[in-house]
C-alpha cells in the first residue's frame, strides 16, 4: 500500500485544483486533515477523480474545519446493468475503486480565500 499526501491551498476566489503522483491499485481511503491555522472553509467542495479516465472517487460537500476519514466504494452491477444486490438485505454491493498508473486529481470549490487542507490518500 502507498501514500500519497497532497496539500491542497486555494486561491482568492476559493479555488484550487491538485494532483497525486501516478498511482496503480485501489484507492483504499482518503484522510482529511484541515490546516492547523487555515483550515478550508467549512462550505467547502472538493471533488475526486482519477485523472486521466475520469473515474468517480469521491465528491465531498461542505468539507468542516475538522479531520475526517472516507473509505470511497463504486456500485457493482450486472452485466445487465442493473444494480448488484446483497439477497436478503437488498443492500448495494460495493467494490474498492481501482486506478491504473495515473494520478488522482482533487478540484476544491469555495475553500475559502487562501485556505489549506491536506489529504492523505492511500492506493494498494
Amino acid at each position: 500500500m502507498t501514500r500519497e499526501v497532497v496539500t491542497v491551498t486555494v486561491d482568492a476566489s476559493g479555488n484550487a485544483t491538485a494532483y497525486t503522483g501516478h498511482v496503480t491499485g485501489f484507492v483504499r481511503a482518503i484522510r482529511y486533515v484541515p490546516d492547523g491555522t487555515s483550515p478550508l472553509d467549512t462550505g467547502g467542495d472538493v471533488t475526486i477523480t482519477a485523472d486521466a479516465s475520469g473515474l468517480p472517487i469521491l465528491t465531498i460537500t461542505n468539507i468542516g474545519t475538522s479531520a475526517a476519514s472516507y473509505a470511497p466504494q463504486q456500485a457493482v452491477v450486472s452485466v445487465a446493468n442493473a444494480a448488484a444486490l446483497y439477497a436478503a438485505a437488498g443492500t448495494a454491493v460495493t467494490a474498492p475503486i481501482p486506478v491504473s498508473a495515473e494520478r488522482i486529481k482533487l478540484v476544491v470549490a469555495q475553500g475559502g480565500n487562501a485556505k489549506t487542507g491536506v489529504f492523505h490518500i492511500y492506493v494498494g
